[in-house]
């Protein structure tokens, strides 16, 4: 047991109540995903219900593997490669749009040779922005005020990597500009020029879906939400599915929506939870994703450098506002959206990008920890982290 504990404390560093949290929702995904899919691999895979149980518990252990050796790199190599990253992003968004895999109406994913897996190359794009953004305030916490160096350098970025996500995936455009009004603010950036990037990033914003395809489907997704009489048939199906859970749920794979929802272990996966384990099992959801962001704000008052915090702040509110924004949708709070529920939903590439991203504020957890004197972590007020000169 000794020996256990020591392996565990040697390769498993940084935060160990956000190792636990993420652990936690790794082994719920597995269950829930399995009895969410059981009906589809029967009927898709000629009785084989074991098939995406397997299939995604291997993405969750790459997943988590990912997340291991993100979080053994030094965050500050993050802040060099995030250029290069975005660099990337640019160029393969707008390949996908013209050449991408078009699945619901949308070309959003690219197909892997070799293996055949699908890659949303947004998912890297978010990566990308978040980690340069947080590098970019970093280096210009004293001349945030400057329009040249810094605002227009900023506009550029989002306006860019939002606006070509926006031709295909507006949900996910949306919440990754909100992010980055949100790390702006962090950063000191002055509130004129926060909403002068916001009027300017509306315009292209509406732009990008007019030129892009998905402009009809946010109108009727936003109209049905208005039209409160006639819901549509996935919130229908969710409502009964969370009013059929009562308190304490039906029991582990004992849900009869999955059999009718549209992608019950992705996009409404929060709606099966309600039905099998009730309301404690939907509140303990909520609870492990505000713990998560409350984790990820301790790692943000505890970095040393402007960097760490603005990196470590922009990812965990970019997984907990998506996390928020498929909880809504699933008991009827906002207009369907398509965004999967991070750490839970069943997925590809994106339980990669999402374990790289969580991995990433485990460096700057255990970087930190180990520069400070004796090796423990100096606790500190968050404004000042926020403040603090660049790396």
């Amino acid at each position: 047991m000794m020996q256990v504990k020591l392996w565990l404390r040697e390769n498993l560093k940084g935060d160990p109540i956000l190792w636990g949290i993420v652990i936690a929702f790794s082994l719920i995904s597995i269950a829930v995903v399995y009895s969410a899919t059981g009906t589809l691999a029967y009927k898709k895979m000629s009785g084989n219900t074991e098939y995406f149980l397997f299939k995604h518990t291997s993405l969750i252990i790459v997943g988590l593997a990912f997340m291991w050796f993100a979080h053994k790199v030094n965050y500050r190599y993050y802040s060099r490669l995030s250029l290069l990253a975005l660099c990337l992003s640019a160029p393969l968004l707008l390949f996908t749009f013209l050449y991408g895999s078009n699945i619901n109406e949308a070309s959003r994913w690219l197909t892997i040779p070799l293996i055949n897996q699908t890659f949303q190359p947004s998912d890297l794009a978010k990566l990308a922005l978040i980690s340069h953004l947080a590098s970019m305030l970093s280096k210009r916490q004293h001349v945030t005020t400057d329009v040249k160096s810094t605002l227009i350098p900023i506009m550029f970025w989002c306006g860019s990597i939002c606006g070509l996500i926006a031709l295909t995936n507006a949900s996910t455009a949306t919440l990754l500009f909100i992010t980055c009004l949100l790390l702006m603010f962090i950063g000191r950036v002055p509130m004129k020029h926060i909403a002068m990037v916001l009027i300017i990033g509306g315009v292209l914003g509406i732009t990008a879906l007019a030129l892009g395809q998905r402009m009809k489907t946010v109108i009727s997704r936003v109209e049905n939400f208005t039209n409160a009489d006639s819901p549509v048939f996935q919130l229908e199906q969710s409502y009964i599915a969370i009013a059929t859970g009562g308190p304490f749920g039906k029991g582990p794979g004992n849900s009869d929506q999955r059999n009718f929802l549209p992608h019950p272990y992705s996009d409404f996966i929060y709606a099966i939870i309600i039905e099998e384990y009730g309301l404690l099992g939907g509140a303990i959801i909520l609870f492990l994703y505000l713990a998560f962001l409350y984790r990820g704000l301790v790692t943000v008052s505890k970095s040393f450098g402007a960097f760490g915090g603005l990196l470590s702040a922009g990812l965990s509110f970019s997984l907990v506002l998506q996390a928020m924004v498929n909880m809504g949708v699933a008991v009827g709070l906002g207009p369907v959206t398509g965004l999967p529920l991070p750490l839970l939903s069943m997925g590809g590439t994106s339980l990669i990008f999402t374990g790289i991203s969580i991995g990433i504020i485990l460096s700057v957890s255990r970087t930190e920890a180990e520069q400070a004197p004796g090796g423990t972590i100096l606790s500190g007020n968050i404004s000042k982290k926020v403040v603090a000169h660049a790396e």
